[in-house]
C-alpha cells in the first residue's frame, strides 16, 4: 500500500494548441478547488484578477502562455498539482520537458477547430511515454463540428481509442447541457463565467418524466438515441488500459462558461494515476521508497521582477522532501541544503516544510542547478528522458548599449539556463550565438532582457538551420575537426563543441569527410 500522502497525489499538466482554452481551464480549476474566488480572462487583463497562471508580463500582453506554471490547490481530499503549459510550438521544448514531471495529461481540444499539429506533436510525446490522457472537447456553446465527427478525428489523428464518458445535449446555440455517462445525472448549461453554478440534475433513469421541466421531449429523445450509440461504440470505461495510455476518456464542456469541468474534475481524481515508479539511468526508482529523489524540470529566473531571483522546479519522485535537510546534487557531486522551498499558487508562493512525490517544489537558486539535475539522500542517480534538441535558428546576439554590457552578458546567461533557448559561444571574438526552435522565442528573450535585466540587444540571423553535438573517441582528432571548421563551431555551456551548418546535406557530407567524429542530434549523446 502507498503511503496516504502518496495516494492523494494527483499530477498532471494541461496541454493543447494554442488558444484552445488551456489556461481558462486551469483557471476554473482552481476555481473550484477554491484557491480563487472569481476568475478573469488574462487577455483582458481584469482588475479583480486574484491568481491566474499567466503571470509574465509578456503573456499578459500577447494572451499567451510562454512558460509552464505550477499550482497546487485541495479537492475532495486530494492534492492536485496542476502544470499549465505553452501552447505555442515556439516553446514546445518546455512543454516536453514539463510532460517528464507529469503522471497524467489533459488534453483540449477546440470543437471549432478540432485536432490541430501541435496537438499531435504534444500527444506522440505522451505516446512515448504512455502518459494516461483525459481529452476535454471545449467551447461547447460555440457553432463547432458534430460531436462524432470530432471523435472520429481525435481517434485518427491522435491514434488512440476514446470513451467518452459525457454527452453534450446540442452545441452552439442550441447547447442546454452535458449528459454525465460516468455519474448518470444531467448537468443544465447556465452560461456564469465567474461563479461556480450548481443546476446538476440526478438522471439515473432518462425515462424519467420530470426531465421534461427541463428539456424538451425530442432534446430526451435524442438524448437517448446518442447515449446508446456511444456504448454500443465506445462501451465502458477500462481503466487499466486508460492507465496504460491506451483509452482516453472524453468530456465535453465550455470552459469559459465554466461548464462541464465538474464532471472532468470529480472524474480525474476518481481515475488518474497517483505518482508512479520512474525511470533513472541506473534504476527504476520506485514511488514508495524511504529516500528522498527528484529532478529539475524547468529553471526560472525573476519570477518576481523586484527580487532578482533564481527558481529551479523540482519533482519529487520517491521518499520525503523536507526543508533544511542536506540533499546530494549528483552532477556536481555535492550537498545542498534549502532553508526555503517554495509551495505554488499561481503566482501566491508559500514555503513549505514538507513535500511528497508528485510534488512540485520551488528551489531558490544561486546557479547550481541545469535542467535534468538530480538531487537524493546519497545515491547516484540520473533521471531520463528530459530531451535538449537541436535548434534550427541561430542569431548572433548584437549589443546596443555598450554600458550595460554586464547586464546583458547575465541576462543572456541566466536565460538560457532557463532553456528558453540554447546559447553557444564562438570564436574568434567570443560571440554570442542564440539557437532556438521558434522566432517567438528571441521576442521573448529581447523582450525579458530590456524589462529584468535593462539591457538592449538585436539579433543579427544567421544562415545555419541545422546543429550537431561532435565528440570523437580520438581526442586528437576532434581538436583537429573543430580547428579546422572554426567558423562552423560554437560551444555550448558545457564548452561542448557543436557544428552548426546551414543544411543536412552540409552535415552529410562533412560525416563522410570525417568518420572519426560522431554527430549527435540531443545534448545526450545517447542519440
Amino acid at each position: 500500500m502507498l503511503h496516504p500522502e502518496i495516494e492523494k497525489r494527483k499530477t498532471f499538466a494541461i496541454i493543447s494548441h494554442p488558444d484552445a482554452g488551456k489556461t481558462t481551464l486551469t483557471e476554473k480549476f482552481l476555481l473550484f478547488g477554491g484557491a480563487i474566488n472569481t476568475a478573469g480572462a488574462v487577455k483582458r487583463n481584469k482588475a479583480n484578477q486574484s491568481n491566474t497562471s499567466d503571470f509574465m508580463e509578456i503573456e499578459k500582453q500577447r494572451g499567451i502562455s510562454v512558460a509552464t506554471s505550477v499550482m497546487g490547490f485541495e479537492y475532495s481530499g486530494k492534492r492536485i498539482n496542476i502544470l499549465d503549459t505553452p501552447g505555442h510550438k515556439d516553446f514546445a521544448e518546455d512543454t516536453y520537458r514539463t510532460l517528464s514531471a507529469v503522471d497524467s495529461v489533459i488534453l483540449v481540444v477546440d470543437c471549432v477547430k478540432g485536432v490541430e499539429e501541435q496537438t499531435e506533436k504534444l500527444m506522440s510525446v505522451c505516446r512515448m511515454r504512455n502518459t494516461p490522457v483525459i481529452i476535454f472537447i471545449n467551447k461547447m456553446d460555440r457553432e463547432g463540428k458534430d460531436a462524432y465527427d470530432l471523435l472520429d478525428e481525435i481517434e485518427e489523428k491522435l491514434n488512440i481509442s476514446l470513451c467518452p464518458l459525457s454527452w453534450p445535449i446540442g452545441q452552439g446555440h442550441t447547447f442546454k447541457g452535458v449528459y454525465s455517462i460516468y455519474n448518470k445525472h444531467l448537468n443544465l448549461f447556465n452560461s456564469d463565467k465567474t461563479k461556480v453554478t450548481d443546476s446538476v440534475v440526478a438522471a439515473n433513469d432518462l425515462n424519467d418524466p420530470s426531465l421534461l421541466n427541463y428539456l424538451k421531449e425530442n432534446e430526451i429523445n435524442n438524448l437517448k438515441d446518442d447515449v446508446e450509440l456511444v456504448d454500443g461504440i465506445y462501451g465502458k470505461i477500462d481503466k487499466d488500459l486508460y492507465t496504460e495510455g491506451l483509452v482516453a476518456p472524453v468530456f465535453f464542456g465550455s470552459a469559459i462558461n465554466n461548464f462541464g469541468i465538474k464532471e472532468l474534475l470529480d472524474t480525474f481524481i476518481d481515475i488518474a494515476p497517483s505518482p508512479r515508479q520512474r525511470e533513472a539511468e541506473e534504476r527504476d526508482v520506485l514511488v514508495d521508497e524511504k529516500n528522498f529523489s527528484g529532478f529539475v524540470f524547468k529553471i526560472h529566473a525573476n519570477l518576481d521582477p523586484k527580487h532578482r531571483d533564481r527558481i529551479a522546479f523540482l519533482r519529487i519522485c520517491s521518499g520525503k522532501f523536507e526543508r533544511n535537510k542536506f540533499y546530494y546534487h549528483t552532477r556536481q557531486d555535492k550537498k545542498l541544503k534549502f532553508s526555503n522551498p517554495m509551495d505554488f499558487m499561481a503566482n501566491e508562493k508559500s514555503i513549505v516544510e514538507e513535500a511528497w512525490p508528485g510534488d512540485v517544489v520551488g528551489l531558490y537558486d544561486s546557479g547550481n542547478f541545469k535542467i535534468g539535475d538530480t538531487l537524493t539522500e546519497g545515491e547516484k542517480l540520473q533521471f531520463k528522458g528530459i530531451p535538449s534538441f537541436s535548434p534550427s535558428i541561430f542569431k548572433e546576439v548584437e549589443n546596443m548599449d555598450p554600458m550595460r554590457t554586464k547586464q546583458l552578458e547575465k541576462g543572456i546567461e541566466q536565460l538560457t539556463d532557463e532553456g528558453v533557448a540554447q546559447l553557444f559561444v564562438m570564436q574568434p571574438g567570443n560571440r554570442k550565438v542564440i539557437g532556438a526552435v521558434g522566432e517567438l522565442q528571441f521576442e521573448v528573450i529581447n523582450f525579458r532582457l530590456e524589462h529584468e535585466y535593462g539591457a538592449k540587444c538585436r539579433f543579427r540571423t544567421l544562415s545555419y538551420t541545422r546543429s550537431s553535438w561532435v565528440t570523437s573517441s580520438d581526442r586528437k582528432k576532434l581538436e583537429e575537426f573543430v580547428k579546422r571548421k572554426q567558423q562552423h563551431i560554437g560551444f555550448d555551456k558545457e564548452a561542448n563543441p557543436v557544428y552548426l551548418a546551414d543544411s543536412e546535406y552540409m552535415i552529410n557530407l562533412t560525416k563522410q569527410d570525417y568518420p572519426d567524429i560522431e554527430f549527435h542530434k540531443t545534448s545526450e549523446f545517447k542519440s
